[in-house]
C-alpha cells in the first residue's frame, strides 16, 4: 500500500479514490478451506442397531424411513469440513456430541416443532446424539412441583447435554411462554452442578408475519443469563406457514406412499432461510466440538474458588474475631492472636 500525492491510497496496485474505507490493508489473510469429497455427503448418523430403541422412540421422532433419509434435501448438503471435524472428535474421544433440542409450541402442526425436527435431522446426520424434548405436560413454573416427572426429565436432559438448540415462535413480539417455561424450570445451579453453564447454544425462531429478530435477540439474552455460549449466527424464518410442505395424510404416512418430492411431508422448502438454518447448525456443531473439552476450564472461577476457601476455613475453625476479622483455629497461634488483638471480648467462639 502507498499514498498518492492527491491523498488517494494504492492498495494491491489499485487506487482507492476515497481512501481505504474498510481498512482492507490491515485485514488478516484468511485461507479458504477446500472441500474434501470423501466427507462432503457422508452421514455419521447413529445406526438403528447401535441406538437404544426406547430413546429412539421417545426422543427422536424426527427420524424418517431409510428411503426418505437417503435421498432428502439434508442428505444432499455439502458438509465436508464439519463432518471431518465430527469424525476426528469422535475418533479421539469415543463420545458423540450430546444435543438437547427445545421448541416453543404445543400445537399439532407447530412450525417451531417442524423447524426443530429439521434442525435435529441435520445434527443427527452430523453424528450427534440428538434428543428433542416434548414440552407437553410440563407444569407452569412454581416452587412446588420440582419432583414432577416432566421437570425431572428436562433437568436430566440438560445435565446430560453438551449443547442446546432452542427454537421458538414469535408471539406478541417475543418468545412464547411454552419455551420460556422450559428454561425457567432449569435452575442455574443444583448444589455444585450447573445444568447449562459452559454449554453451547444455537437459536432460531419462526414468525407468522414479516421477518423479525425480537425472539432470537431475547433467546440470546436468555442463553447468556444461563451462562451458555450462544453462537454468533441465528435463524429467523418469516411467514413460516409458507415455508413447509404439506403434512402427509394418515394413510400416506402409514403406507409410506405419496409424492416422493414431499420427503415425508412437513419439510422445510428450499430458500435462503433454509440455507441460513444449515449455516447455524454447521456453526453450532463446530463451536461445540471446540468448547466441549473446556468445560472444566470455563467453570473455574476466582469468586467460586474464594468462596470454597472460606467454607473450608469455617469448617476447620472455631473462632472469629470481630475486631480483626478472620476465622482461626483454637491453637497456640490463636492464643497469640487473641493477645495481639488486646480485647478478648471481641472474639466470638460460637462459630
Amino acid at each position: 500500500m502507498m499514498a498518492e500525492a492527491s491523498g488517494n491510497i494504492k492498495i494491491n496496485g489499485t487506487i482507492a479514490t476515497n481512501g481505504d474505507l474498510n481498512n482492507t490493508n490491515v485485514m488478516r489473510r484468511v485461507e479458504k478451506i477446500s472441500v474434501d469429497p470423501e466427507f462432503s455427503y457422508k452421514s455419521l448418523a447413529i445406526h438403528p442397531s447401535d441406538d437404544d430403541p426406547e430413546l429412539r422412540t421417545k426422543y427422536r421422532p424426527f427420524i424418517l424411513d431409510d428411503r426418505t433419509t437417503q435421498h432428502d434435501w439434508i442428505s444432499r448438503l455439502e458438509l465436508s469440513t464439519v463432518t471431518k471435524m465430527v469424525q476426528h472428535d469422535f475418533s479421539s474421544t469415543g463420545e458423540r456430541l450430546r444435543i438437547l433440542v427445545l421448541y416453543g409450541s404445543l400445537r399439532h402442526r407447530s412450525y417451531s416443532k417442524l423447524l426443530a425436527y429439521e434442525t435435529a435431522r441435520i445434527l443427527f446426520r452430523l453424528g450427534c446424539d440428538v434428543r428433542v424434548y416434548n414440552p407437553e405436560g410440563l407444569p407452569v413454573k412454581d416452587d412446588i412441583q420440582h419432583s414432577h416427572v416432566k421437570v425431572q426429565e428436562l433437568r436430566d436432559l440438560s445435565r446430560w447435554s453438551d449443547g442446546h438448540f432452542w427454537i421458538s415462535p414469535e408471539q406478541h413480539g417475543n418468545l412464547t411462554a411454552v419455551l420460556k417455561n422450559q428454561i425457567d424450570w432449569i435452575p442455574l445451579s443444583t448444589g455444585s452442578v450447573r445444568p447449562t453453564q459452559g454449554r453451547t447454544l444455537g437459536i432460531a425462531m419462526v414468525s407468522g408475519g414479516s421477518q423479525s429478530f425480537n425472539t432470537v435477540n431475547s433467546l440470546r439474552l436468555l442463553g447468556r443469563w444461563m451462562r451458555m455460549f450462544v453462537i454468533p449466527n441465528q435463524s429467523s424464518v418469516p411467514k413460516a406457514y409458507t415455508q413447509f410442505t404439506n403434512e402427509l395424510s394418515p394413510k400416506e404416512a402409514e403406507q409410506g406412499t405419496g409424492n416422493p418430492d414431499t420427503e415425508g411431508g412437513s419439510r422445510f422448502m428450499p430458500s435462503d432461510n433454509r440455507d441460513r438454518l444449515v449455516d447455524c447448525v454447521e456453526e453450532f456443531v463446530k463451536y461445540t466440538i471446540l468448547l466441549r473439552p473446556q468445560f472444566a476450564l470455563f467453570n473455574d472461577r476466582y469468586s467460586e474458588r474464594r468462596e470454597d476457601e472460606k467454607t473450608k476455613q469455617r469448617q476447620s475453625c472455631s473462632g472469629y474475631c470481630t475486631r480483626c476479622p478472620g476465622w482461626f483455629r483454637r491453637s497456640r497461634e490463636a492464643d497469640k492472636r487473641l493477645d495481639s488483638c488486646g480485647r478478648r471480648e471481641n472474639v466470638n467462639t460460637d462459630g
